[in-house]
């Protein structure tokens, strides 16, 4: 292990024995960190047919070696284990941002394997290299909040506390792990619940060693900051025009004007023009509040919120006083589906809600509250979209028990009385009556309770998969590409690789030279719905997404933000610089390392994903039984074709071309979608190869 960037140390902590050991993080460096750690423990220790809540199953706390080291934008955990609400409890990632990762870090650890079962609630307590294991049974009930201020309270205003709520607790599907007031990974909350272990809560107070010249990293912050570096998602323009910017989108997320306010700070700050160069104002282009939660929002700005070593800011902090007359704290703290999902659950009210004139802002600041202190997760917005379904169909009244079912207010969601929230939420957690397995999952709600086809082929359910995952930058984003994106991974993708240049806010020209520098060609990116046939650089762009996604989430880098594709400068022709990756990682640990070798292992790490999935399933028909999308997808528009400039309609035919053309960049069987051994052992995962030859699921 090279002296930067890792800590050296692994944690391992049986919950069954209570025994805790320390491995070094060696054995697991061709897989770099994070997400490739977490994988090579599930493919190695997890037995082929383990469910979620099995106590066989293992949960990964990861992170990478740029995490901790002051690298912008680092400080991202990767939780690895098993899934619930896929009906295969396929392995799948979340991640949470804050300062967990940095400190986990500073304590010493590069990774915490969570293995076997307590027979009581317990928490894990980590000072530096110091561990134990904790009673919890005085906070078990109790929500995240709470319990973390309480875990906090015992360690020190400096612990970092890593806890799961009522949700996670009673192992319901769609549960969370938080960090912070608003710092949350999705979906795992409930296999902490199902080993008893309440949190896990760190102080560290250690660093992370830089391997090669420190002033190297210090240019090379300055570099990304003054010439790459844009506002939340890499939108590299303003959201209006403003007299440095030759080009304006009004989506992009680089909200800062003159005249718009953090209305609730100290002095009433003016987020103002913050042209490019001018690095110690990078924290004031994001103006989330008002891009979530609309301009009523502003008021109650008090400032931007983050992760540790993030220039960006991108989670509003908004004091609202109104929160208190419903019984939570006046300070809210969220950004993206965190305000929004909640705000979509009140699925019937359209009027006013709370006080004139406040929208649907009160939703927002209430039910991300309730939401993250239960610690129930909305996949993606699918929570939202499942409960519409059911009540505009009249299936609740169908499948609740009658005395359940009066017993809900459904008077104030028709209403728009965002009370009804605190309703949803906790029969959710607390797993109350039939109602609660809204919390399952959409794939297993809607077989529970018999959804029509309707719902599986209706472009407004939003799902993509029959599996239940929501779209998520898909086919809308880049066509083939985030269709093909969309299909690889064993819940929504989560990569914002390719939207973050689709998204970015310059004309689609300039976004073709930009990507042509990457894959050979600009082809590779269409016009917003005025797609082209697949080709081959479509399916150069989507692998080199998906890689760029994993790399990001075994570094641990924020992939709100990387790659740095493109950049807000004309001077460079608003080129961005993808060798970021590789030069941080070289100048961190001390390896210089290519950009082309750092893609490397992040193919390694992604085909050792395809090849647990195929175990997993017990099949090598991915393109059958996994590379699934729904017929909406194709059905959309009937009075459109796709490829006609209005519509994000897809193709059948082509779409399997598609699959084709990317299974041969990666190397990949073409009839299957399976890993081939000649790849396999290419990427150094032999004995990976050996495995699935003996359980018979090798392509020929």
């Amino acid at each position: 292990m090279a002296i930067g960037g890792w800590a050296g140390k692994i944690m391992r902590v049986n919950l069954t024995t209570g025994k805790v050991t320390e491995e070094d993080t060696s054995k697991y460096q061709d897989f770099i960190g994070g997400m490739g750690i977490g994988y090579k423990v599930i493919n190695d220790e997890v037995p082929a047919g383990t469910k979620a809540y099995d106590e066989a199953n293992k949960v990964v706390f990861a992170v990478g070696p740029l995490t901790g080291s002051g690298v912008p934008c680092s400080s991202r955990t990767n939780i690895t284990s098993l899934l619930p609400t896929n009906p295969y409890h396929l392995v799948t990632d979340s991640h949470m941002g804050g300062n967990f990762a940095a400190v986990m870090k500073y304590a010493g650890w590069d990774a915490i394997i969570v293995e076997g079962a307590s027979d009581r609630p317990v928490w894990l307590r980590v000072k530096d290299s110091t561990v134990s294991i904790e009673d919890a049974s005085h906070i078990w009930g109790t929500g995240i909040y709470n319990s973390s201020a309480q875990i906090a309270s015992q360690m020190g205003e400096e612990a970092t506390v890593a806890c799961i709520g009522q949700a996670g607790e009673n192992m319901v599907n769609m549960s969370v792990i938080m960090n912070g007031s608003s710092h949350s990974a999705g979906g795992h909350g409930g296999i902490l619940g199902s080993k008893k272990l309440k949190a896990i809560a760190i102080t560290g107070t250690g660093s992370v060693k830089i391997g090669g010249n420190k002033s190297d990293l210090i240019q090379l912050d300055k570099y990304m900051l003054s010439d790459i570096i844009g506002a939340n998602n890499q939108h590299v323009v303003p959201s209006t025009p403003q007299p440095w910017a030759e080009f304006s989108s009004e989506r992009s997320r680089w909200t800062s004007r003159e005249g718009l306010h953090w209305g609730a700070s100290e002095g009433n700050i003016e987020t103002g023009i913050n042209e490019p160069g001018n690095i110690n104002k990078v924290g004031y282009r994001t103006m989330k509040a008002t891009f979530d939660a609309g301009p009523l929002a502003e008021k109650y700005t008090v400032r931007m919120g983050g992760c540790q070593s993030c220039p960006i800011r991108c989670h509003a902090q908004m004091e609202i006083p109104k929160m208190e007359d419903f019984g939570v704290s006046k300070y809210v703290a969220n950004t993206c589906m965190g305000f929004h999902s909640p705000q979509q659950i009140m699925i019937k009210g359209k009027a006013d809600q709370v006080e004139q004139g406040d929208g649907t802002l009160m939703a927002m600041a209430l039910g991300s509250q309730l939401a993250d202190d239960y610690g129930v997760w909305c996949n993606y917005g699918m929570a939202s979209r499942d409960l519409r379904y059911a009540y505009d169909n009249g299936i609740l009244k169908k499948v609740l028990p009658k005395d359940e079912y009066d017993s809900i207010p459904w008077d104030k969601l028709e209403a728009g009385d965002i009370t009804f929230l605190h309703e949803y939420y906790r029969r959710i957690a607390m797993k109350e009556g039939e109602f609660s397995h809204l919390g399952d999952g959409t794939y297993w709600v809607a077989k529970r309770w018999n959804f029509g086809d309707d719902f599986w082929s209706s472009y407004d359910s939003g799902i993509w998969s029959p599996f239940g995952y929501p779209k998520h930058h898909s086919n809308e984003a880049a066509g083939q590409v985030g269709a093909l994106i969309s299909c690889m991974f064993n819940r929504d993708a989560q990569c914002h690789s390719h939207m973050n240049l689709a998204g970015s806010g310059l004309p689609i020209e300039i976004q073709k030279n930009a990507i042509a520098k990457v894959v050979g060609s600009g082809d590779a990116l269409d016009a917003p719905a005025d797609y082209t046939p697949m080709n081959e650089y479509k399916a150069k762009f989507a692998k080199w997404s998906i890689i760029r996604n994993v790399l990001h989430d075994s570094l641990t880098l924020c992939n709100w933000m990387w790659p740095m594709t493109v950049s807000p400068l004309k001077e460079r022709d608003y080129m961005g610089d993808t060798a970021l990756e590789s030069h941080y990682f070289s100048v961190v640990t001390g390896v210089e390392t290519s950009e082309e070798e750092l893609d490397l292992m992040g193919e390694r790490i992604f085909t050792l994903h395809r090849a647990l999935t195929v175990k997993q399933m017990g099949t090598t028909d991915m393109r059958g039984k996994h590379d699934v999308m729904m017929d909406w997808i194709f059905d959309m528009d009937p009075d459109k074709e796709a490829f006609t400039p209005g519509t994000v309609k897809m193709d059948r035919d082509d779409m399997q071309l598609a699959l084709t053309m990317f299974y041969k960049e990666m190397g990949w069987d073409e009839t299957t979608g399976a890993p081939t051994r000649a790849t396999l052992e290419r990427l150094d995962l032999k004995y990976v190869a050996d495995e699935m030859e003996s359980m018979g699921l090798l392509p020929a």
